[in-house]
């Protein structure tokens, strides 16, 4: 079972989604997730997921392909620090991926079948990596990260964001 980071695995802008993480095994915790959001939005109309619960947000396609996007960046940090480089990554500017994305000409639930074959991805590196592989460490907003801390992230962030998407997307429409 992959263990929680240590707090000076990661640079401290992290902890609220690493936090989020239960202490379960991370891929089974990866694949639950995929589930449950799987489950959770396969049902969402084209008037929900054009949705933005206030003006200048992201609609709920938008916050699907972040998720989506974000996954992707940071497997391949994953990927690279846990090989054994030692790059420094700069953030990624999510409101430029979102305007080159333009997500809005996309179906829904081609977003949310990307997204699962994004984790599914995920999950396969998650499984074939050694144990000297996870504490490798490489540069995130000029802090040592092991790819542990990295794989974290990933599952804390899809559960902040699931976490949004619960209470102002869909809310709304329970409530109608």
């Amino acid at each position: 079972m992959l263990k929680r980071p240590k707090t000076n695995e990661y640079h401290p802008f992290f902890e609220s989604y690493i936090r989020l993480v239960p202490d379960e095994g991370l891929l089974d915790i990866l694949k639950k997730q995929q589930e449950t959001t799987i489950n959770l939005l396969r049902g969402i109309s084209s008037e929900q997921a054009a949705y933005q619960y206030e003006a200048k947000k992201w609609n709920l396609k938008e916050v699907l392909g972040h998720m989506t996007d974000a996954e992707r960046v940071l497997s391949s940090h994953v990927l690279v620090v846990a090989r054994g480089d030692t790059p420094s990554f700069t953030p990624f500017d999510k409101d430029l991926y979102m305007t080159n994305a333009d997500f809005s000409r996309l179906d829904f639930l081609d977003i949310l079948s990307d997204f699962s074959i994004v984790r599914q991805c995920t999950s396969s590196l998650i499984a074939c990596l050694s144990n000297d592989a996870w504490i490798r460490k490489g540069t995130v907003l000029n802090h040592p990260t092991t790819a542990r801390a990295l794989a974290y992230i990933i599952a804390g962030h899809e559960l902040h964001h699931l976490a949004i998407i619960k209470e102002r997307y869909l809310l709304k429409y329970s409530i109608d």
